[in-house]
């Protein structure tokens, strides 16, 4: 008999192309589910929560699947956990509450973090999880550009618009957000790593890096924080300039009923 379990996993996707599987290449997915097949011996289909790019980190990614119900899910973590090193790592594993539980279509919000290291010279132990901008960015300036953000709203400008079937309608790029902010984090002697938060319904196709990019054109001075509105209502994705670099972002947390 099987039974639905729910994972928590997190995995630094420097060396993936991405999350979900996809022939050819190497991605999270990929990896996790081969340790676990090796594991329970049998094919493994899982859901993720989030489809994470090239390059992305997650500390709180999700993901479902069915397994033989006499597992033992605390051995299950430490032989996957073996498996795949520290690159992929099973934080947590339950059964699920509902047989019918998906990661994916279940969650009611995704939180992002993204870091960027706001100095003149490089740090090497963040070079791998933050974008390192040596120009200095105007905090007050980076808070001016979240409250536009905040509410339901169109963003075709900060999101790469998916390919779809002819005849087809265009799919919608309306994204409700809970949640953006900056805040400094207090490192080496007060030079602070900024960390950029951002919690909404689901988000577009590098909607998070886009937005950050034009934040940070705003902190640089490069352009006014009261432009941000005019991007997002002006749907047009020439208009929101630069996309952060994706080593920056990390999925932080998934939010469930």
């Amino acid at each position: 008999m099987l039974r639905r379990a729910k994972l928590i996993v997190a995995y630094d996707g420097t060396l993936f192309h991405g999350f979900a599987e996809n022939d050819g290449v190497r991605t999270v997915m990929g990896v996790l589910r081969e340790a676990m097949e090796k594991i329970v011996r049998q094919p493994v289909e899982m859901v993720g929560a989030g489809r994470t790019d090239a390059g992305v980190h997650a500390w709180g990614q999700v993901v479902s699947c069915d397994l033989p119900d006499d597992m033992d899910l605390d051995s299950l973590e430490r032989r996957v956990n073996r498996m795949c090193g520290a690159e992929v790592v099973v934080r947590s594993t339950v059964w699920a509450e509902s047989p019918d539980f998906s990661a994916r279509f279940d969650g009611k919000w995704r939180h992002y973090r993204y870091h960027v290291w706001n100095a003149p010279k490089p740090n090497p132990f963040l070079a791998a999880t933050s974008w390192h901008v040596a120009q200095p960015l105007s905090m007050p300036t980076l808070r001016l550009t979240c409250d536009p953000l905040i509410g339901e709203h169109d963003f075709s400008s900060f999101c790469r618009r998916p390919k779809v079937p002819a005849g087809q309608p265009d799919a919608s790029m309306v994204r409700k957000v809970m949640v953006a902010k900056w805040s400094e984090i207090p490192i080496d002697h007060g030079v602070g790593l900024l960390r950029f938060e951002i919690r909404a319904n689901a988000f577009c196709h590098q909607m998070v890096r886009s937005i950050v990019g034009a934040m940070v054109d705003a902190g640089a001075g490069r352009v006014h924080a009261g432009e941000m509105r005019g991007i997002l209502l002006a749907k047009d994705r020439q208009r929101a300039g630069q996309v952060a670099p994706a080593h920056g972002l990390c999925l932080w947390e998934v939010g469930y009923e």
